[in-house]
C-alpha cells in the first residue's frame, strides 16, 4: 500500500541517523510532511535535503532540537504549526545508552540518561498534544527498547529510563482516552539495530564490527542483527490510520528474544 500516511504532519526527534533518519524517510515516503529534529544540525539538515530531492520541496525540513529543553520543545512544536499547519505524529526517537553496572554506574550518568530517554518523551508528549488534539486523528509512538522489558545486569540505568519510557507511553494512551481525543500513544521495543550506536561499540571494543554483528546475531532467535527500516515499519504502522484501534501497547522488533 502506498500513502499509508498520507496528508499526516510528522514531527522524529533524534532523526539526523540511524533510527530517527530512517523513520523519517519512511513517513515521507508515504505520503507525510516530516520536520527532522536532532542536536546535530547538519545532518539533519542533511537527510531533509535528501528526502526534499527524492520526492519533492517541502517534503522535510529540519530544526535544533536538545529534547531535554523546554524552550526548545515550544520552539520545534509552533515550527511544526506554522510549517505544516498542525501535527499528527510524533516520534519520540532520541536517546543514548547509560553505561556501568549497578556499582560503578554514576550518578551523573544515571541522570543524564534519564533526561534524554525519559524526560525527553515527557515534554515531547506534553508539549506536542496542545497541537495533536487539533489535528486529530493522532499518534504518538514512543521508541523505548526490549531492555526495557527484559533486564541485564550490565545496564540498569538504560533498564530502568526504557522501562520508564514503556509505563509513560500507557499513562499518556490513558489520558488521551479519557479526554476523548483520537490521540493514540504506544512504544516500541527493538532488540540490537545496525546503526552508528553499533560502531561506536565495535570502536570502544578494538574488535572488528563484523565480529561484533555476529555475536550480537546469537543471541537472537532470528540469528540477525536488525535494520533501521525493520524498525521503521513498526513506526509506519503505529502512526498509519490502520492501527487506530491500538493505543497503549508494546510493539516488540526483537527478533524473538522476549518469546525465549
Amino acid at each position: 500500500m502506498a500513502g499509508r500516511v498520507a496528508g499526516k504532519k510528522a514531527l522524529v526527534t533524534g532523526a539526523a541517523q540511524g533510527l530517527g533518519a530512517a523513520q523519517a524517510r519512511m513517513l515521507a515516503r508515504e505520503g507525510a510532511r516530516v520536520l527532522l529534529a536532532d542536536i546535530n544540525d547538519n545532518l539533519a539538515t542533511e537527510v531533509a535535503h535528501s528526502i526534499n530531492a527524492e520526492l519533492g520541496q517541502d517534503v522535510a525540513l529540519a530544526c535544533h532540537l536538545d529534547v531535554t529543553s523546554p524552550e526548545q520543545w515550544d520552539a520545534a512544536i509552533d515550527l511544526a504549526r506554522d510549517a505544516f499547519g498542525g501535527l499528527s505524529i510524533l516520534v519520540n526517537n532520541a536517546g543514548i545508552g547509560v553505561r556501568g553496572n549497578i556499582e560503578n554506574c554514576t550518578l551523573e550518568d544515571w541522570h543524564r540518561g534519564f533526561a534524554v530517554n525519559v524526560d525527553s518523551v515527557f515534554l515531547g508528549c506534553q508539549k506536542a498534544l496542545a497541537v495533536m488534539k487539533d489535528t486529530q486523528p493522532g499518534s504518538i509512538v514512543n521508541i523505548s527498547s526490549i531492555a526495557g522489558l527484559i533486564a541485564s545486569d550490565t545496564m540498569p540505568g538504560y533498564n530502568a529510563s526504557k522501562a520508564a519510557v514503556w509505563m509513560l507511553s500507557k499513562s499518556v494512551a490513558l489520558y488521551c482516552a479519557k479526554m476523548g481525543w483520537d490521540v493514540r500513544c504506544n512504544s516500541v521495543h527493538p532488540t540490537f539495530v545496525d546503526t552508528p550506536i553499533l560502531d561506536g561499540i565495535a570502536g570502544n571494543t578494538g574488535k572488528p564490527k563484523d565480529v561484533i554483528m555476529d555475536k550480537l546475531a546469537r543471541q537472537i532467535p532470528l540469528k540477525r542483527v536488525g535494520h533501521p527500516d525493520d524498525i521503521a515499519y513498526g513506526v509506519l504502522y503505529l502512526a498509519s490510520d490502520e492501527s487506530r484501534f491500538m493505543t497503549g501497547a508494546e510493539l516488540k522488533l526483537d527478533g524473538g528474544i522476549s518469546a525465549m
